[in-house]
């Protein structure tokens, strides 16, 4: 099977992950797999002036690197920013959109290019900037076959668009690499979270309920990694131990560090931080957002009020007085949730998926 992936840009965000780990799956399976992306667009002439007059640097994230890198597959970058026309890709039997864009490119393409598949990760319209009736439309394309990641984008499809025929394969974990040998609670109680500057992440709210746990009078130490530099919209807490796009390994390592990891999202597609701090035994505190109530209530961590860092701070008060017993349970009920939701089977079910489609 020939599959095309058309991705806006190759890069390290979570939805451009999800892509690589299921190209990876396809291409190691013997089907011949392409991702055809565009570059990142330079800076105009009048955005260099104003941050040259104001001092302050341009926050790039043009960087290179991208969760494809040490995939295998074939990878075209086009020639300049521009939208990705059939031109650009190869003839083939299945070709995906990533992103609602993507699926403004591919819904001009021939049928020679493949049979058409949206890959859903997220409400697209909440991302600064995107043009809403733009993404709306994306949904009602009558070409498409839609894959989304989490059951809330399913219930998103059937009561904002009427879609109907949308198909669920859930995220997973690679279970053999984030993994973590049972362990104790740390006398110096540890949290950890993602950082970023996007308000839907919830940064704020995870700092603002540690804040308030220290107020309290415990202390608790804090770690966090993310991939872009502190932002002056979302200041971590001080003391915070913050690394910058950190080795797959080390990112394992924090999240073993961790008696307890915050997940604060706003709004989430998925949450892939849930499923690998919990495959790393450490129970999760988290928002109602992407599919962290179905993943919590499963067992291994606690699901507290959305935009609410008074609830947050309660819950990590709650995992930090757990007797010893206690808490090796809600790390063990965390690891075997993760068990459950590995990425050998989501990208079996997704190559299953292309296949019938395909047929």
């Amino acid at each position: 099977m020939r599959v095309t992936f058309v991705l806006p840009h190759a890069s390290l965000n979570g939805g451009v992950r999800v892509c690589a780990i299921y190209a990876d799956h396809l291409q190691r399976r013997g089907h011949d797999v392409c991702v055809v992306s565009r570059p990142w667009p330079d800076f105009s002439l009048r955005t260099k002036i104003r941050h040259a007059l104001s001092g302050k640097p341009i926050r790039r994230p043009r960087t290179q690197q991208s969760h494809f890198d040490n995939v295998n597959v074939e990878k075209r970058v086009i020639d300049r920013y521009r939208p990705i026309e059939a031109r650009d890709v190869p003839e083939a039997d299945i070709v995906l959109a990533t992103w609602w864009e993507t699926a403004e490119w591919v819904n001009n393409f021939p049928a020679s290019k493949g049979e058409k598949i949206h890959l859903i990760q997220h409400d697209e319209r909440q991302f600064p900037g995107q043009d809403e009736k733009r993404v709306d439309a994306t949904w009602k394309l009558p070409d498409f076959h839609r894959v989304v990641v989490a059951q809330w984008l399913v219930e998103l499809a059937h009561k904002r668009y009427g879609c109907k025929d949308v198909q669920l394969i859930n995220n997973g974990v690679d279970v053999d690499f984030f993994d973590a040998p049972p362990r104790k609670k740390q006398s110096g109680f540890t949290v950890g979270t993602m950082y970023s500057s996007l308000p839907f992440k919830g940064c704020d709210i995870a700092f603002k309920a540690i804040e308030q746990v220290r107020q309290r009078g415990r202390n608790v130490r804090v770690v966090a990694f993310g991939s872009e530099h502190i932002h002056e919209s979302v200041t971590p807490t001080p003391g915070t131990q913050l690394e910058f796009r950190p080795t797959q390994e080390r990112i394992r390592e924090i999240y073993s560090s961790c008696d307890a990891w915050l997940f604060a999202s706003r709004s989430e597609g998925f949450g892939l931080p849930i499923l690998e701090s919990m495959a790393c035994r450490t129970p999760v505190i988290g928002t109602p957002a992407g599919a962290a109530p179905e993943l919590i209530n499963e067992g291994g961590g606690l699901l507290v009020e959305g935009e609410n860092p008074d609830a947050m701070a309660k819950a990590i008060e709650q995992i930090a007085e757990m007797s010893e017993a206690d808490w090796q349970r809600l790390s063990l009920s965390a690891y075997q949730t993760s068990r459950r939701h590995s990425w050998a089977a989501s990208s079996q079910a997704f190559e299953q998926l292309l296949l019938k489609v395909a047929r």
